[in-house]
């Protein structure tokens, strides 16, 4: 497996994580305990090293899976979760999100002891709270990294303005949004602003939420705890609009004797050294596909024409709900 550094962190992580999430909450029933666990350690033996998990997935399931999976590797892993939103410890959820500095170290905290580890390796702030300033949340971390509780800070969602508030007080490691060849708002303002602070960049649903795969069209039924069903990029109509999409990786994909998700994979790659995606599954034949990317070589020919292609490409409907979309910052 490739490795690739997060910006000018010194941070070195595997060319692709696994994102943790689907294993326990957003896209159907949690899987199989023992099942999950067995994953992330195929993902290990694999040269995977960056895994991706969050207090809010579950709540807590998710962190308690990802120690338990990863304690017996714990030195051979990176491990990223997150803090921000409002959940007691019992795991009910508040009224959104909470970023207060004490808060942020209450979390860490208890994240420490799902994870079974004495460092968190990567924290990120989950959502930009617009209540708490940005340089208190900062604050609150670079206290946790001189106690040597947290080794890296990161943002998540975050607008350039809030970045560069954030990168002076406690130097900002990465920042992860979605990004893909469905979703490349980032391109615009975000990433020029991370290659010229050396902030690595972790896109999440490299693979559209999956519809890249080419395994979801029109017809396709999500389950009901499926928090695609609440996307307006994934009605039935957005789907069939956006199939276009698929379309282009799948041609790409045939004359490489690759999968359209192998071929979404590589060209996030592609874009910059220091972006490092997180593509998330529950199925081992879906891991091995995904980690393939990294040996798909796109040249600059075959840029061109994606980049070509995409362009003609007005894809469908929002990628978030209005809660959700509310959350993001601008």
């Amino acid at each position: 497996m490739q490795k690739r550094e997060l910006g000018k962190s010194g941070l070195e992580v595997s060319a692709l994580g696994l994102g943790c999430m689907g294993m326990s909450f957003g896209f159907g029933p949690a899987g199989d305990e023992q099942e999950m666990i067995a994953l992330i350690r195929a993902a290990v033996d694999r040269g995977v090293t960056f895994f991706d998990t969050a207090e809010t997935y579950g709540p807590f399931t998710n962190e308690l899976l990802v120690g338990k999976a990863l304690e017996p590797v714990r030195e051979r892993v990176i491990i990223a979760t997150k803090f921000g939103f409002d959940i007691a410890p019992d795991g009910t959820r508040g009224s959104g999100l909470n970023s207060r500095p004490e808060h942020i170290k209450e979390v860490a905290e208890a994240s420490l002891k799902r994870l079974r580890t004495d460092r968190i390796d990567l924290f990120y702030q989950h959502r930009v709270d617009p209540n708490v300033p940005i340089e208190e949340v900062a604050g609150a971390v670079k206290d946790l990294v001189q106690e040597g509780k947290v080794k890296h800070f990161g943002l998540s969602e975050a607008g350039v303005k809030t970045i560069r508030r954030a990168h002076v007080v406690q130097p900002v490691a990465a920042l992860q949004s979605e990004y893909s060849l469905w979703w490349r708002e980032p391109e615009a303002e975000i990433m020029p602003a991370l290659e010229e602070l050396g902030i690595g960049f972790v896109p999440f649903s490299p693979l559209g939420k999956g519809f890249l795969t080419g395994k979801i069209d029109e017809n396709t039924s999500f389950d009901s705890t499926d928090f695609r069903n609440t996307v307006p990029r994934f009605t039935p109509e957005n789907r069939k609009a956006n199939q276009a999409m698929v379309e282009l990786v799948t041609k790409i994909a045939a004359g490489k004797g690759a999968t359209p998700a192998q071929i979404a994979l590589a060209w996030v790659l592609a874009q910059k050294p220091w972006i490092m995606p997180i593509p998330g599954t529950t199925k081992l034949h879906r891991l091995e596909e995904n980690l393939g990317a990294v040996n798909v070589e796109l040249s600059p020919d075959d840029l061109a024409e994606i980049e070509r292609s995409a362009s003609e490409i007005s894809v469908q409907g929002h990628r978030y709900g209005d809660a959700s979309q509310r959350m993001i910052d601008r």
